[in-house]
């Protein structure tokens, strides 16, 4: 999204000077088109070292972005996956570049098969605003460990973070492996024209769309990380502190500017006085105190809080009936706020959230829940709150979504050895750990004969008794 204003620190790049880079890149890449193991290790060593030298300027530029990011959030949900990330990929990375053994049939033989993981070439990366270093380095990651080149394009509304970050990487890698772009919403829309060789990209649905517009006419092939409408479905017999408690964490991290931030909550009728008191409860004992409070992180721009703002005007001239947390804000510090007797003409019911407001929806039987969240584009993830085990396998089979917690909410984006990504509406593509590697690799099928050829035997011309021996042995 774009910001208010351009930032006086960030100097933007023209469209010439990526043509020029993306070719120096290109040019680069062709000189080592697949670096060894020790090589792509090297470099995400001293990846890793930079994130740990820097760690506090990289947690002071995001909460001036932000006016106010808790340095906890910041090293919880950016720094220690990053770094995570990059270890999981260091131990593993001998073996997911090992060419995988394939199976010959019969009827080819003598011949061997093989599978290589080669690099694509250049990757470009467009990070959002929300988390601007992790969704910056986890990325980054997955191409260098697969042996690419890359061109990061941040974010226009972390203007401090953004050139930190291209400072930063610029003193460990030479522009021909990794370069940094910045600029506003125009740089962004012409850095998705260029022809990369695979392109990712986090953020909005509604961006996301242009992104692959542009793409396709490259034939550019895309990995889209967007959201939606992430739902948290309480069961009728969970204890209501403990859902509570799991999804009050969930959505008030980074003040729910989180892309699998729950976005509304589906509770049992009878339950949902009960919810309401143990989410507030919860809440509170997070954050006692709203003002001067530096646990609380704060909307990232006024453009964004006014957004949400009118979300809350808008349900509520609908007819919702809005419970507020805290008595007021404290400049970006938005409140969280329960949101109760919503429907669908509410704009907070149709579009992502993306803020400390959460929508309460009531349901009769869990049939129910699981029909309300068929009926909408499937979202980027479901959290299901319950202990019973027949019930949480029927919302693994009869529901969709990117990902699922059962019992937690955002912990599946921090495991390593588990695919991340979203499905139609919510993205496509997915990346972290070994899925990462494949994503930015070009498995390569190699078929392998030596000297003899057996296969002189089916060559024309036609009607040869061997022949014939083959189609009666092997089509039928």
């Amino acid at each position: 999204m774009a910001a208010d204003v351009a930032h006086p620190l960030q100097t933007p790049q023209s469209v010439e000077q990526m043509q020029s880079t993306f070719a120096l890149q290109r040019t680069a890449f062709a000189g080592n088109p697949m670096p060894p193991a020790e090589q792509r290790i090297q470099w995400l060593k001293t990846l890793r070292q930079l994130l740990v030298q820097e760690k506090q300027a990289l947690i002071q530029a995001i909460s001036e972005d932000f006016s106010n990011r808790s340095a906890d959030e910041t090293l919880l949900a950016e720094l220690m996956p990053s770094l995570h990330g990059i270890d999981y990929a260091i131990r593993h990375i001998r073996k997911w570049m090992k060419p995988s053994r394939r199976s010959v049939g019969m009827q080819f033989m003598p011949a061997s098969a093989k599978v290589i993981y080669q690099p694509l070439g250049v990757v470009g990366i467009i990070v959002p605003w929300n988390y601007p270093l992790f969704l910056a380095i986890g990325p980054l990651t997955g191409a260098l460990v697969a042996g690419n080149r890359v061109m990061i394009k941040m974010s226009e509304s972390t203007p401090v973070t953004s050139q930190l970050v291209k400072d930063l990487l610029a003193r460990i890698f030479p522009e021909d492996l990794v370069s940094v772009v910045l600029g506003e919403a125009e740089v962004g829309m012409a850095f998705s024209k260029l022809p990369f060789d695979h392109l990712l990209f986090t953020g909005a649905t509604s961006i996301g769309k242009h992104v692959m517009r542009a793409a396709a006419e490259n034939l550019t092939p895309v990995t889209l990380e967007l959201g939606g409408k992430s739902p948290a479905i309480v069961s009728a017999e969970v204890p209501l502190a403990d859902a509570a408690e799991r999804i009050a964490f969930g959505k008030t991290l980074n003040a729910g500017q989180t892309c699998v931030a729950p976005d509304y909550v589906l509770v049992p009728r009878n339950r949902v006085d009960g919810f309401v008191s143990a989410y507030r409860e919860a809440v509170q004992r997070f954050y006692p105190q709203l003002k001067d409070n530096p646990d609380y992180t704060a909307i990232i721009n006024e453009r964004q809080l006014a957004r949400l703002n009118g979300y809350l005007q808008d349900a509520e001239a609908k007819g919702a009936r809005i419970v507020a947390l805290y008595p007021e804000a404290q400049g970006r510090r938005l409140p969280q706020s329960l949101v109760l007797d919503v429907n669908d003409d509410m704009k907070l019911m149709q579009d992502e959230i993306f803020g400390p407001l959460l929508p309460i929806v009531p349901y009769d039987r869990i049939e129910d829940a699981f029909a309300y969240v068929n009926a909408r584009p499937r979202p980027l993830a479901l959290y299901y709150f319950g202990y019973d085990k027949r019930e949480q396998q029927r919302v693994l089979h009869e529901t969709h979504s990117g990902g699922v917690c059962l019992n937690d909410t955002l912990l599946h984006v921090a495991q390593d050895d588990m695919p991340f990504g979203g499905v139609g509406p919510s993205g496509m593509g997915h990346y972290h750990g070994h899925e990462g590697f494949l994503t930015f690799s070009k498995a390569k099928g190699v078929f392998i004969k030596q000297r003899f050829n057996a296969a002189r035997l089916i060559y024309p011309p036609y009607g040869k008794a061997i022949q014939k021996l083959v189609y009666k042995l092997f089509v039928r």
